[in-house]
């Protein structure tokens, strides 16, 4: 049998090898764990935001306040006569002109007196003897006027014969004095139908004046729209027995509304006759309306401070017929235009918990502010010039995860 012969590598040899490779391992080892440990002690790197800087911008100063719209014009028809009630001819939400026949009452009462009336004047007309349609006439003679004018003229004569044949005794003296005191008997009567009929001309004109008035009486009994207007509530009904001034009917006359508003002392320099007023309201989303100022208050209220004001609405078409009388509005009011203010992009603003803040960059390094909300126009938002100053850089994105004095590094 043959045998192969095959180079065997000593024990030893293997044994030293082995021995080598763990401790080459174990180098390793520990110079592994020590980059991890170095790695874990090392600070984070800063976050990265955005920034952008605060510039002045010009701003109108506008205020907004609450005001409400009214009726051009609301009247309770009513009755200046006290009689039943015979047609009530409107009902609610009817529409009228002015003119038209509203109510009417019972008017043979009112009628009947007219005819008194007229009765009465024709009777004093004819003791002064003028006709029917002459009360406005003042006659200077009258048939008692003429009368006692003829008797003085006869008296007269008589006793201007007797004065010349008393004289030279034809005439006795007892006559001539009776024949002057009959002449001066009867100029007073000519005096006295001169004042009667004075005393006549003015029962004349309260006789006419009492005519008018029953006339009057008599037109009451049928009440018309004053203005056109809708029926906005009917409290009676025909039959009902009505006083004077009763309500019957309310018409409002819905065009062109009025704007009612109260503003505060600070927008009192800003707004006169003729200054433009735009507003709002929840019953027509998206729509603006425009309103002109005609009346001021000539006085501030002395509890709140503020002066009342009232504007004429422009339009009255499209959107605008939406709005009703009784609603409230929101009054937009520019007290002055171009106002330099400072003003930081809206990505700047950060709201929580009904916080509003805004972080400032400064060397690397985060200072967060609290301020007030702000006006807002195109994305930009009004800041406080006393805490923001223009040119200082605000941060823009990762808002939620900024706090005051932390280190953060500007990407942009």
């Amino acid at each position: 049998m043959k045998f192969r012969h095959h180079n065997l590598i000593p024990a030893a040899s293997v044994r030293a090898a082995l021995v080598l490779a763990a401790i080459a391992l174990a180098g390793c080892g520990s110079r592994n764990a020590g980059d991890g440990a170095k790695a874990a002690s090392a600070p984070p790197p800063p976050l990265e935001v955005k920034a952008a800087a605060a510039e002045t911008r010009q701003m109108e100063q506008a205020i907004s306040v609450t005001g409400s719209l009214l009726a051009d014009e609301t009247v309770n028809v009513s009755s200046e006569f006290a009689g039943t009630l015979v047609k009530v001819n409107s009902d609610f939400g009817r529409t009228v002109r002015k003119g038209d026949v509203l109510v009417e009452l019972d008017s043979r009462e009112a009628t009947l007196q007219v005819e008194r009336t007229r009765a009465a004047l024709s009777q004093a007309l004819a003791r002064v003897g003028l006709s029917p349609g002459e009360e406005e006439t003042s006659p200077d003679l009258t048939p008692a006027i003429r009368q006692a004018l003829a008797q003085m003229e006869d008296a007269r004569s008589k006793y201007e014969s007797a004065a010349k044949l008393v004289a030279s005794g034809d005439v006795a003296r007892e006559r001539y004095t009776e024949l002057e005191k009959s002449y001066r008997s009867r100029e007073a009567a000519v005096q006295a139908a001169r004042d009667d009929l004075r005393t006549q001309l003015a029962l004349i004109q309260s006789l006419r004046a009492e005519w008018k008035l029953a006339q009057k009486r008599l037109g009451d009994t049928v009440i018309r729209a004053p203005f056109d207007g809708v029926v906005a509530a009917k409290l009676l009904s025909p039959g009902q027995y009505i006083k004077e001034n009763v309500p019957i009917l309310t018409l409002v006359k819905s065009g062109p509304l009025r704007l009612h508003v109260d503003l505060p002392e600070v927008a009192v320099a800003a707004v006169r006759p003729g200054t433009a007023l735009t507003f709002t309201t929840a019953s027509a989303p998206g729509a603006s309306f425009r309103a002109i100022v005609r009346e001021l208050n000539p006085s501030l209220d002395p509890r709140s401070r503020s002066l009342t004001a009232e504007a004429r609405l422009v339009s009255s078409g499209g959107p605008a017929s939406l709005l009703k009388p009784g609603m409230f509005v929101q009054v937009h009011l520019v007290i002055s235009a171009g106002v330099n203010v400072v003003m930081a992009p809206r990505e700047a603003i950060y709201s929580v918990a009904g916080l509003t803040k805004i972080f400032l960059l400064n060397g690397g390094q985060v200072a967060e502010k609290l301020i007030p909300p702000g006006r807002e126009e195109k994305g930009w938002v009004e800041v406080p010039g006393e805490m923001v100053h223009a040119g200082d850089k605000v941060a823009t994105s990762s808002l939620a995860s900024l706090v005051d004095g932390m280190k953060v590094q500007v990407r942009n």
